[in-house]
């Protein structure tokens, strides 16, 4: 394993916390300068929609084709915008047909005709973009890049985007379960993992910038169980793990014949205890049969972690690594707790 430290980074003014912030006020801070998706770009359609980030309530619309993220109360009498509609590129209050352009700013309160705007009905907007078939939202301003998944726009690739997935508990505590190779037998064991087959192999972790890369080489099959006969006899399955902190993993499977997928995890923190899993998929083969396996299979497994993740105790990743008994598979684990602890991350994420 390489090694290398990275100091804590500095980020700008963040905007307040959140009425009933679940997080620590450091740890909000530091993960609101980054990006987390919060919803599928297919559903901005001609109405908002709502999402929580971090605590704090957004409404998501697209005005003339820009996505716009904002805080979900309207300033004049507190009325959540997302129950209302947009017309003509402004979002238009339920309760008094107050409207808002993509700078947050007020165009028109229908009420007093032309009658002068004040500067305070200004809505609290965010950084906001559309990648990977996901809105992204950034609350601090987006100083940090968005995980990158250079595969989605690979023409040779198919697109695919399953449901999204709650799981009530801590988007750390998911991740490191994705990144965990040793659970496979136990907790996989009835979409694709053996329990006669537990040992892993010994597996290189690389430090890098923001987080990881782990390769991981090994007979477990990544095919779901019904599909095990299409690996050919001694097929050996190598996964690429890689980790951007705080909580993306991308992780590329190689099949036989050339076939390759790739996933990203992308969890997002609702709350210090709520998460949103959102997870881009590619491949570049099967792609002629029904995308319904691909989200049966899908929701197998992260329901298989999700069973075991929403009782895992403390409910927060530890960061100190003294906390828990970390066994001789746990190197990713071990170098993503560091990663989380290098970008500033306090030893808990909540009070």
């Amino acid at each position: 394993m390489t090694s290398s430290h990275v100091a804590p980074l500095t980020f700008q003014r963040s905007p307040a916390l959140p009425r009933n912030c679940t997080f620590d006020s450091h740890d909000w801070n530091i993960l609101s300068q980054y990006w987390h998706p919060v919803a599928f770009a297919a559903e901005l359609g001609e109405k908002p929609i709502s999402a929580t980030l971090l605590d704090e309530p957004l409404v998501v619309f697209r005005a003339n084709g820009q996505v716009v993220a904002a805080r979900d109360i309207c300033p004049h009498r507190g009325a959540p915008l997302s129950q209302g509609w947009v017309e003509n590129g402004n979002i238009v209050c339920p309760y008094h047909g107050l409207g808002y352009g993509a700078d947050g700013k007020c165009k028109f309160i229908p009420s007093q005709g032309d009658g002068p705007i004040p500067e305070r009905l200004h809505l609290t907007t965010y950084a906001a973009q559309e990648a990977y078939g996901l809105i992204w939202v950034s609350l601090g301003g987006g100083t940090q890049p968005l995980p990158a998944f250079p595969e989605w726009d690979d023409p040779t690739y198919q697109q695919i985007l399953p449901p999204s997935i709650d799981i009530k508990a801590s988007a750390g505590r998911q991740t490191e379960g994705f990144i965990d190779v040793a659970h496979f037998a136990w907790i996989h064991h009835d979409s694709f993992a053996d329990r006669a087959n537990p040992v892993v192999p010994q597996y290189s972790v690389a430090r890098r910038e923001r987080g990881l890369r782990a390769e991981y080489v090994s007979s477990v099959s990544n095919f779901p169980k019904s599909m095990q006969h299409r690996a050919p006899e001694g097929f050996l399955w190598r996964r690429v793990f890689e980790v951007d902190a705080p909580f993306f993993s991308r992780l590329t499977v190689q099949f036989p014949e050339q076939g390759r997928l790739s996933i990203l995890n992308a969890a997002s923190p609702v709350s210090a205890r709520m998460t949103r899993l959102f997870v881009p998929i590619v491949r570049n083969f099967d792609k002629d049969l029904p995308l319904e396996d691909v989200y049966v299979f899908n929701r197998q497994v992260f329901e298989e972690d999700r069973a075991i993740v929403e009782q895992q105790r403390p409910e927060d990743l530890p960061i100190d690594r003294a906390a828990e008994a970390p066994i001789l598979a746990d190197r990713s684990s071990g170098a993503y707790r560091r990663a989380l602890a290098e970008i500033g991350l306090g030893q808990a994420y909540v009070r």
